[in-house]
């Protein structure tokens, strides 16, 4: 093999190794501070390659001395430090739309979201900001929509994220097909919040929640089907529980298109009409409009948590 051949290995080598990482906004890129804590092979390997994975990054650092795991924490940000990025700090503000553009160089089935990330702790800030049950799919390949979206800044964080350093944008993409993790992260300040829900994917959702319950509790009002009633009787929900969980936002925004009158309306136990099918469990005593509302909350609540946890996983998780 002539010497031109050889020398070329080393590029050919990283363009076939990377599959995956953010081109805007600026994302952290590896640097000195890196260095020093991850070990210079883990640095050389991410300087060469910034598309790769971290169950790569990991496979160099076994065989390093000078790899310090807690300083390197390498599932955050893929173990780039704010220190060598420091120029690279966004600002944004409450409910600002953020585009993004990823660069997927070859397709790997599994799932991924964009979170905003809390770097002490390594954990996610409320919801995921975007997110996908299937990303990079070897069977349809990469789609647009992968690769070039819009998240929106939530307007609930207050001054969590108001220094840099505290918070990234994290990019996360476990491919689960072949065991790999990809990450990127974006570092911003951000403050100025309200108080308000955030937005994004989440907000989006709710608001569908919301329209739906609305449909639907008007329905109940009128006829509780043998179904609904079976699931409220199942759930016994009351104002006061509902109340005392994460959900009275929600439930307070489908209450706010009843009227009181309707709202404190007592349900008949057993449902009406002409049907002439009784169903074995029959709404508890007392049940209003206002308990089935509650209980709506609760089940679009216990949605949205369960498919949140699936999507954001470590893949070090989702071996165990």
């Amino acid at each position: 093999m002539s010497a031109k051949y050889i020398a070329a290995l080393p590029i050919l080598a990283s363009v076939v190794a990377g599959h995956g990482f953010v081109t805007s906004p600026q994302p952290r890129m590896p640097g000195d501070a890196m260095a020093a804590a991850c070990g210079q092979q883990v640095y050389n390997n991410q300087k060469s390659d910034n598309y790769g994975n971290i169950q790569g990054e990991l496979q160099v650092a076994s065989s390093q001395s000078d790899y310090d795991a807690a300083k390197c924490d390498i599932w955050l940000c893929k173990g780039y430090k704010l220190d060598d990025n420091k120029d690279n700090v966004q600002t944004y503000t409450p409910g600002q739309t953020i585009n993004f553009k990823v660069d997927v160089r070859a397709p790997h089935t599994g799932v991924a979201n964009v979170s905003i990330v809390d770097t002490a702790s390594n954990s996610v800030i409320g919801s995921a900001l975007k997110s996908w049950d299937v990303y990079a799919s070897t069977e349809t390949g990469v789609k647009s929509t992968d690769t070039a979206f819009d998240i929106t800044m939530p307007s609930d964080l207050g001054s969590q994220c108001a220094t840099a350093g505290d918070c990234v944008i994290q990019w996360y993409w476990y491919a689960e097909s072949i065991d790999q993790t990809y990450e990127s992260c974006v570092d911003f300040t951000m403050s100025g919040s309200g108080s308000g829900s955030s937005s994004g994917s989440s907000g989006s959702s709710s608001a569908s929640a919301a329209a739906s319950a609305t449909s639907k509790v008007a329905v109940a009002a009128a006829e509780p089907s043998s179904t609904l009633a079976t699931s409220v009787a199942a759930s016994t929900p009351t104002t006061t529980a509902a109340a005392s969980s994460g959900n009275s936002k929600l439930a307070q925004e489908i209450a706010a298109a009843f009227p009181a009158s309707v709202l404190t309306k007592t349900l008949p136990a057993t449902p009406t009409g002409t049907s002439g099918v009784i169903p074995e469990q029959s709404l508890p005593e007392g049940t209003t409009v206002q308990d089935l509302v509650d209980w709506f909350a609760e089940l679009v609540s216990s949605i949205e948590s369960s498919s949140s946890q699936k999507v954001r996983r470590h893949a070090r998780d989702l071996r165990a």
